[in-house]
C-alpha cells in the first residue's frame, strides 16, 4: 500500500515537471512571437516615414517646378511682376532637409623631407654645415621629434654608417637605451666630429680677423661664421667695437663719424662708403691715366715737329748749302 501511494506521488511530480517545462516553452515562444510582431512593427514605421519624406520631396519638387514655369511664363509680362513672383517662389519653396553626415577626420600625411648627406669625414666645417642645414628643415617642415632621429640617420653615408651601427651595438651591450632624442644624437656627434680645442682655435681667429683684401660683406660674413663657429653670445656694442677694430682705416675713419641706428645699418653704411671710395679710386686711376696719355701725345707731337723741321735741311743737295758771295 506504501509503495503504491510512493508510485503515484513520482508520476504525479512527473507530470508537474513537464506541465511545468510546456508552459515555460510557450510563455518563450510567445515572447520570441511578440517581439517579432514588434520588430516587424518599427520596420513599417520606417519604411512608412521614408515613403512620407519620399512623397513630401517630391510634392515639393513638382511645386517647384511649377512655380518655375509660372515665374518663367510671367517674365514677358514686366521686371516688376516677375521680381513679385520669384519672391513667391522663394517663400513657398523650402529645401528637403539634409542628412548630417558625419566628417571623417584624416590623419595628417607626414611631409617627405630630403635631408643633405653625412659622410662622416674628419672635416669640422662640413659637419657643422650639415647639422645647420639639417636644424633649418627641421623648423621649415614642422618635422616632430619622434621622426628627427630617423631621418637624419638615413641621410649617414659611409663612415657616418659604419659610426652609427657600432654606437648601436655599443648602448646595446651596455644595455643602454637607444637614442630617439635629435639633441642626444647631435651630442653623440659633436663629440665624435668636433675635437675639444675647436672652440679655442675658432676663438684665435676670431681674434685675429682683419678685413684685407676682402670686401665689408665677406668681411662681416667671415666673422659671423666665426662667432657661430665659437658659439658665442655677443651683443651689438662688442659686436660693432670688434668688427671696427678689423676694418680697414680709409673706411674706418669715415664710418666712425656717421651716425646709424642698428647693427644691420651700420653694416649697410660701411658697404656705402666702401663703394664711394672705390668710386673715388676709379675716378682717380681713369683721370691719371687721361693726364700721362696727354703728356705723352705732347711729347710725341713735340718729336715729330723737330723732325719735320730737320728733314728740309737734310735732304738739300751740296750745293744749295754752299752760301754766295
Amino acid at each position: 500500500m506504501f509503495s503504491h501511494s510512493c508510485h503515484s506521488n513520482e508520476s504525479e511530480g512527473k507530470s508537474i515537471k513537464s506541465l511545468l517545462k510546456k508552459i515555460a516553452q510557450d510563455v518563450l515562444a510567445l515572447s520570441y512571437r511578440q517581439l517579432q510582431h514588434e520588430t516587424q512593427l518599427k520596420e513599417r514605421d520606417a519604411q512608412f516615414a521614408l515613403i512620407q519624406d519620399k512623397w513630401k520631396m517630391v510634392k515639393e519638387r513638382d511645386e517647384f517646378t511649377k512655380s518655375k514655369k509660372s515665374s518663367h511664363a510671367s517674365s514677358s509680362r514686366g521686371n516688376e511682376f516677375f521680381g513679385e513672383q520669384s519672391f513667391r517662389i522663394n517663400e513657398h519653396y523650402q529645401p528637403p532637409p539634409r542628412k548630417a553626415r558625419k566628417e571623417r577626420k584624416e590623419s595628417p600625411r607626414e611631409v617627405r623631407v630630403d635631408l643633405p648627406y653625412f659622410h662622416g669625414k674628419e672635416n669640422v666645417e662640413a659637419y657643422l654645415d650639415w647639422e645647420m642645414k639639417v636644424e633649418q628643415l627641421f623648423v621649415c617642415h614642422r618635422v616632430s621629434e619622434e621622426r628627427k632621429v630617423p631621418l637624419a640617420t638615413l641621410s649617414f653615408q659611409d663612415n657616418a654608417i659604419y659610426w652609427w651601427t657600432a654606437l648601436e651595438r655599443e648602448r646595446c651591450l651596455h644595455k643602454d637605451p637607444p637614442i630617439t632624442c635629435w639633441n642626444d644624437l647631435r651630442g653623440a656627434l659633436r663629440r665624435c666630429h668636433i675635437p675639444p680645442y675647436y672652440n679655442r682655435k675658432s676663438m684665435d681667429k676670431l681674434q685675429g680677423l682683419h678685413q684685407k683684401n676682402r670686401s665689408v660683406e665677406e668681411y662681416w660674413q667671415k666673422m659671423v661664421l666665426y662667432i657661430i663657429r665659437a658659439g658665442i653670445n655677443e651683443d651689438k656694442h662688442t659686436a660693432i667695437s670688434r668688427f671696427l677694430s678689423g676694418l680697414k682705416l680709409e673706411i674706418r675713419n669715415k664710418v666712425e663719424l656717421l651716425p646709424y641706428k642698428d647693427l644691420n645699418d651700420f653694416i649697410q653704411l660701411n658697404i656705402k662708403v666702401e663703394k664711394q671710395i672705390l668710386r673715388k679710386q676709379a675716378s682717380q686711376k681713369q683721370s691719371s691715366y687721361f693726364v700721362s696719355y696727354d703728356k705723352e701725345e705732347v711729347q710725341r707731337g713735340e718729336e715729330h715737329i723737330k723732325e719735320t723741321s730737320l728733314e728740309p735741311s737734310q735732304n738739300l743737295p751740296k750745293n744749295e748749302n754752299i752760301s754766295h758771295t
